[in-house]
């Protein structure tokens, strides 16, 4: 009994440094749709590009912004922009 208790706490252990905690999506543009601007819209920031973004908007309605949440990666490499009003 003793040994099988120890066999169990040893595999929970090495089964716990395995799991690799999970990372969110890290994309720089936002699709924010509809709402009328009370914050009832949705929104789905899962673009790299802001024609991208665009293209998801067109005929939904909405806009593009920048994800506040974004954070550009270790290579250096920017997002690309889209126009500024």
């Amino acid at each position: 009994m003793r040994t099988i208790l120890i066999m169990l706490v040893l595999a929970a252990v090495v089964l716990a440094g395995a799991v690799r905690p999970g990372t969110a999506q890290n994309y720089p543009w936002c699709a924010h749709y509809g709402g009328g601007g009370t914050g009832g819209g949705g929104a789905n920031c899962g673009f790299s590009t802001w024609r991208q973004c665009m293209e998801a908007i067109s005929g939904n309605g909405g806009y593009c912004g920048e994800n506040p949440m974004y954070r550009p990666d270790s290579t250096g490499r920017r997002a690309a922009r889209g126009p500024r009003n």
